[in-house]
């Protein structure tokens, strides 16, 4: 059993790993600035069982702190994910220390859950797409903005737009400024989606297996009516998988 910890931009993921199950998921905003609610969290997936905690950050200047909490209050030996650590997938990919750690953990959990060729499409801040090729290797990706990027950014640069929330059922036809700024995100971004898998499957034929993970997935892939496996904790179970393979 371990803990699996998934530190973000904007917030943080944890839950328990055993067994191949991710339980007792809990999200929050802001992470380690909030150390109380991060305790709340570790303390429910019982941390003080656990072998480690294996982390993914794409947070850099916030990882001793995580390291000295882990340590401190639970006694945990702490992996930080990146290229260099043993995993279930091959790396081919010319700089492999730009990875990012979250994407390498999805892609884990891909080769693990669903097989190969793989794309995994992750809908956060950014939304990324990471590519498993048929012999298991992490061969590269691509890298748009995410929704929340997208609505934000209309809010900040211009004077009479709102803050959208990025949630609920969207009209046919907008009828209010903030319900056309919702469509037009969703329905952008749908077809962004779409069309980068159209390029990649060129590549990896159009058997390649679709995954999608992350807080907008669900909501952003609605009515697609493309084969994804809409997968929400795919980021924990990577690292639980790469837990799995050190453990042996």
């Amino acid at each position: 059993m371990c803990i699996v910890i998934d530190i973000g931009n904007t917030s943080t993921g944890l839950g328990r790993y055993e067994n191949g199950i991710v339980s007792k998921v809990a999200h929050i905003r802001g992470g380690i600035a909030h150390p109380r609610k991060i305790l709340q969290a570790l303390r429910a997936a019982n941390a003080t069982t656990a072998q480690r905690a294996v982390i993914a950050s794409v947070v850099p200047a916030v990882n001793a702190q995580w390291t000295r909490l882990l340590e401190k209050h639970f006694n945990l030996p702490v992996l930080f994910l990146s290229h260099k650590t043993p995993m279930p997938i091959g790396i081919r990919y010319p700089r492999p220390e730009t990875i990012g750690a979250d994407r390498l953990a999805n892609a884990c959990g891909a080769f693990v859950r669903y097989g190969t060729p793989a794309i995994v499409a992750d809908f956060g801040t950014a939304l990324t797409f990471d590519i498993l090729s048929k012999d298991g290797h992490y061969v590269g990706g691509v890298i748009a903005p995410g929704l929340p990027l997208m609505t934000d950014y209309l809010y900040e640069k211009t004077a009479l737009l709102p803050r959208v929330d990025l949630s609920g059922e969207c009209e046919p036809v907008g009828t209010s400024t903030a319900n056309a700024m919702r469509i037009g995100a969703r329905i952008g971004h749908r077809g962004m989606v779409r069309e980068t898998v159209t390029y990649l499957r060129k590549t990896l034929g159009k058997k390649a297996i679709l995954c999608a993970t992350g807080g907008y997935a669900k909501w952003a892939l609605e009515d697609i009516r493309m084969p994804f496996h809409i997968d929400p904790d795919l980021t924990l179970f990577g690292l639980g998988a790469v837990h799995d393979w050190n453990a042996t």
